[in-house]
Formats: C-alpha cells, structure tokens, sequence
C-alpha cells in the first residue's frame, strides 16, 4: 500500500521550494500549483529543498514521503533578480525563489527552464517570454490608409456650392503642394496643417480628397479611433511611420477626419492613451522641414475640443469654416451631385433648394438615393421629377423623425 493511500483521500502531496535560513518556516508548492507555508515543522523531520511531503491540512499533520511521489518537473520563467544565493524567477505571474546553478551562465531578463530543487538548467532566450505578444507594427500597416492615386476620381464639378470654401482651401492647401518651391524661395513659413470646422455632412471630406487628386497628391486617411491600439506604445508609433511615409512622397496629404476624438484636450481626467497621441501629434508636426511637402488636414465639428497646442502656430493654426448652405449653395449641390445620374426631364431644382433650409450637402445628396430607389420601384432605368420630389419627402420625412429642426437665423 502505498503512503497516499495510507494517509487517505484527504492528504495531498506538496515539495518544498525554499527554507527559511532558521529552518524554521517551509515553503511548499502542491501538485495543483497552489502554494503554502508552514510555520514551526516537526522537528524529527529530516528535510531539504526539494523534499516530498504528505501533507494533512485539517490537523497539521507532515510526513516525508518518497520522491517518486512527485517526479521533478521542469518548468519555464523569465530571471527577474539574480542574487548570490538565490534567484527569482517570473512564471506566469508568480514570483518564485529557486537555488543558483553555477553551472549555468544566465541574466535577468532570459527566459530559462527551471527545476524547482536544481535552479535553471537551460537558457532558452535572451529575451524575456511575453505572454502575449502584441502584433508587430511596420510600415505596412500604413498602407490601410492610404487611397492609391486616381482611386477616388471626385473633382471640383462634384463639389456643389460654398464657393469661398472652396476658393480658401485652394489657396492654403492646392497652391502649397503645387508650388512648394516657390514658397521656399521666397522664404515664408511653410503651411503645415489645416483644419476644416463644421457641421456634420458639410463636405469637409470629400474637398480633401478632390484637393489630394487636384494636386496628384497620395491621400492618408485616418478616421478618429482607427489610429489607436490597445498595446502601449503602438498608436504613437502608427502616427511616426505615417508622417515619415508621407515625407518620403513628392506630394502628401494626411487627413485626420474628426480629430476631436484622438486629440481632444489633455487634462488629468484624459485617458493616458489620448494624451500620448496628442503629444506624438506635436512632435511630428514640429519636425516638418521645408523639404517635407506634406500637408495635414483636419476636420472636426467641435473645435473647442481640440488640444489649445496643436492650434498654435506652425500646427493647425490655419482654419476653414465650413457653413451650412444657402439656397444658392443648396441648389448648386443639388445638380452637381446628380451629374452622373441618369435624368429626364426638367427637375425642381430651385424648388426643393427653397425648401430645404438648414440641411447639409449630405442630406441634400440622399435625396438622389431614395428618387432612385422610387425610379426602380416604377421599373424605370431613370429618374424623373416625381422621382426627385418624392425622395426630397421621404429626406425631410426622416429628419423630423431624428428630431431635426431650423437652425434659424438669415442663412438664405
């Protein structure tokens, strides 16, 4: 019979890891992983590390017993200190006191295999075992962001209305990238970034991307969150290899669409993460040379949210407003973002630009979506009128579910 079995169920099998210099306190692990210590053991036991125990928790009671019990495992850690009698090694969260082998030449910081009574008998790594592994971060992962050249044909005829948006963005952004040389020659401070401010729908988007095709130029988007990562370090990262990608380019544009959300204002309630990137942001912007024909749009609709340092200047101290449109502005969205539809027929143009105060290039260019989904209903390859007034109903019918309403005002 063997001891487990004279001992009963209730006994459990444990190994010591570690005395205490008195010999007065064991320090066991069990089969189970769990640890234990034990104060003040009998003193007619003869022990050492590495020794087997049957172990009675309820009454105390310790009893040698022999090694085949508990054949020695080897196991895998990470050296955190290495003292001249004892070493500490990290497995998977726990720190644990093992012997020195001088027979092994180790560090801190490698990943070795260890016997609990022996110490470390093989070194594994140099590098320190990570028990998860972050993925790696290079330069292609900025290809997710860049639009590949002519892939977004969208040109000026697309973008209806705000003519001195247009006008403004032109002259701060096109003529910069377009003839950067003779800017430096005259030797005025470069343009770094712009920031385009408005509502929601507004157009900011879809001018960058016909300014990156105007001046040929490869077009970066990053859409707020998507330039963070949950693993330390790597949005900052991100942000380095994005901007030294574009500098390597003849002409760039780096768009931040609502940078609000990434780089809003540090304070000490801000997550540690924002105020990382935040300050990463600067540091990029600040190391433009005039070699660096790259320029950085933004866009947001809550400017006041933005961190005060990226609006100073040599940063995003250039700004574009971008205002809801008028009925002038309203009529001229209509008909260019119709321009490659299918139409027959005069349509009411000006009538549904005076009917639609208040709505957004965006809300404008949705009723060309719900007039063709009548025109198909009708099993017809084009759009009509009818078509055209029946989309702007089922348009304006959903905004005054959402709650929408005029924002008043002598905007007409």
């Amino acid at each position: 019979m063997s001891y487990y079995e004279e001992m009963g169920s209730m006994s459990l099998i444990a190994r010591i890891t570690s005395i205490s210099e008195d010999g007065q306190k064991l320090y066991l692990k069990f089969e189970n992983g769990n640890t234990a210590t034990v104060d003040h053991p009998p003193e007619d036991l003869e022990f050492d590390v590495g020794s087997v125990l049957l172990v009675r928790p309820e009454d105390n009671y310790l009893e040698l017993a022999p090694k085949e019990l508990w054949p020695e495992k080897s196991w895998v850690g990470v050296v955190r200190i290495k003292l001249n009698d004892v070493t500490i090694i990290d497995s998977r969260g726990n720190w644990i006191k093992v012997p020195n082998n001088n027979e092994i030449t180790y560090e801190e910081g490698n990943t070795v295999e260890v016997k609990d009574s022996i110490g470390v008998i093989r070194v594994l790594s140099k590098k320190p075992l990570k028990y998860i592994d972050p993925p790696e971060i290079d330069e292609s992962i900025i290809e997710k962001f860049k639009t590949a050249k002519g892939g977004d044909k969208v040109t000026f005829n697309d973008f209806g209305g705000l003519s001195d948006v247009v006008e403004r963005a032109r002259e701060l952004i096109e003529i910069p990238l377009k003839r950067k040389n003779y800017i430096n020659k005259i030797g005025a401070r470069t343009i770094k970034g712009v920031l385009f401010t408005g509502p929601p729908g507004s157009g900011k988007t879809m001018l960058a991307r016909i300014i990156a095709n105007s001046t040929d130029s490869v077009f970066y988007e990053i859409s707020g969150p998507e330039v963070f990562s949950k693993w330390y370090g790597q949005s900052e990262k991100i942000i380095r290899l994005l901007f030294k990608e574009a500098a390597k380019k003849e002409k760039a544009i780096i768009f931040f669409d609502e940078i609000d959300s990434v780089a809003s204002k540090r304070a000490e309630e801000s997550h540690e993460a924002s105020r990382r990137v935040v300050a990463q942001l600067l540091t990029v912007m600040d190391g433009f040379n005039s070699d660096d024909n790259v320029i950085v749009i933004a866009t947001t609709n809550r400017p006041q949210d933005i961190d005060a340092a990226l609006r100073r200047p040599g940063r995003f101290d250039w700004e574009i407003k971008f205002p809801l449109p008028d009925k002038f502005d309203r009529e001229q969205i209509l008909k260019s973002s119709a321009r490659k539809l299918s139409i027959i027929g005069d349509l009411s143009h000006e009538w549904v630009a005076q009917n639609t105060k208040s709505w957004s290039a965006a809300e404008l260019t949705a009723i060309w979506s719900e007039a063709a989904l009548l025109a198909v209903e009708d099993n017809r390859q084009n759009i009509i009128n009818e078509d055209f007034i029946g989309g702007y109903e089922r348009v304006s019918a959903q905004r005054e579910e959402e709650g929408y309403f005029s924002l008043g005002g002598n905007i007409d």
